[in-house]
């Protein structure tokens, strides 16, 4: 497969020029990313790396961080975790209140804010330095030991994250939180914060492509069967109320932030990162979205 071929031709059809959403705003740190930037890569299991135009700029991945987190907690908890979150497509947006209160604190799933929050509090019960520990689990399947917190970013998130504070002290009246709910949302802060490029994340999730075992070095991080229940609450929940739509037009498991970050993979065969700043009104990455449909449409690859 001419991946390289493949993705300059993305290049060149797409353009932010074509797009009519917006850079996020409600985080001030994050309206001040040049909605211009573009970049996607490529890590195919059996030939490499490919790559394209801001692929090695980092940028805030959001969301994406919440596939890091549920791995830690579902090696924590095994099955048990299930117990406080659920594993259904939401169908309402990623910081709805009003589905917490129809399901008694219990959040859809763990990418949505809600399930995130329920994913940090378990960790922040579980783990002496969860903050430290996440950056190293990171820095592992990437094989990157610079890969860090964006403080000013984590900032802006807590000067403007009212909803989430909602959110957390929602779940806490109804009894799914136990930690006091400033450790839980410093850790959310930081864990949405991070700060990786395209290639870093096309690196980290050849983890997901690959069975759990870490390509590099042949380690194996993660068991078949929790790599299948990730992979599958990507494909079905992983772009909030718009999980539908992406499997529709994309068809393949993946994870989106508001960064303007996708990540998706093909099962044994790649992983791909892609990221333009510019956001469709559902707070998926307008080009992104447009990008991995381009791809999956010419490599004929999805797994449907």
């Amino acid at each position: 497969m001419e991946y390289q071929k493949i993705l300059n031709t993305i290049q060149e059809e797409l353009s932010y020029r074509n797009t009519t959403g917006k850079v996020a705003s409600y985080i001030p740190e994050l309206a001040k990313v040049d909605p211009k930037k573009f970049g996607m890569h490529l890590y195919c299991r059996d030939s490499g790396h490919y790559s394209i135009g801001d692929s090695k700029e980092k940028f805030s991945i959001q969301s994406i961080s919440k596939v890091f987190t549920l791995t830690m907690a579902m090696q924590l908890l095994g099955e048990s975790l299930w117990e406080r979150v659920d594993v259904e497509p939401s169908g309402d947006p990623f910081n709805s209140l009003t589905q917490l209160e129809y399901e008694q604190g219990i959040p859809r799933n763990p990418f949505i804010n809600a399930g995130a929050l329920v994913i940090a509090d378990i960790l922040v019960s579980n783990l002496k330095n969860p903050k430290t520990d996440l950056l190293e689990f990171v820095r592992k399947i990437t094989g990157n030991q610079e890969i860090d917190y964006d403080l000013t970013v984590a900032t802006s998130e807590k000067s403007t994250g009212y909803r989430n504070y909602g959110l957390v002290n929602y779940m806490k009246a109804l009894g799914n939180i136990k930690n006091d709910v400033e450790p839980i949302l410093d850790f959310y802060f930081h864990q949405c914060s991070l700060a990786m490029s395209c290639e870093e994340l096309a690196n980290a999730f050849m983890l997901y492509a690959n069975g759990g075992i870490l390509l590099e070095n042949g380690e194996k991080i993660l068991s078949t069967k929790r790599v299948k229940r990730i992979n599958a609450l990507m494909q079905t929940c992983g772009f909030y109320d718009e999980a539908g739509e992406f499997s529709f037009e994309v068809g393949l498991p993946g994870k989106s932030g508001v960064g303007g970050g996708i990540v998706a993979i093909h099962p044994s065969k790649y992983s791909v990162a892609v990221w333009s700043p510019i956001l469709n009104p559902k707070g998926n990455s307008e080009l992104g979205m447009a990008a991995l449909e381009k791809l999956t449409t010419l490599t004929g690859f999805s797994i449907f």
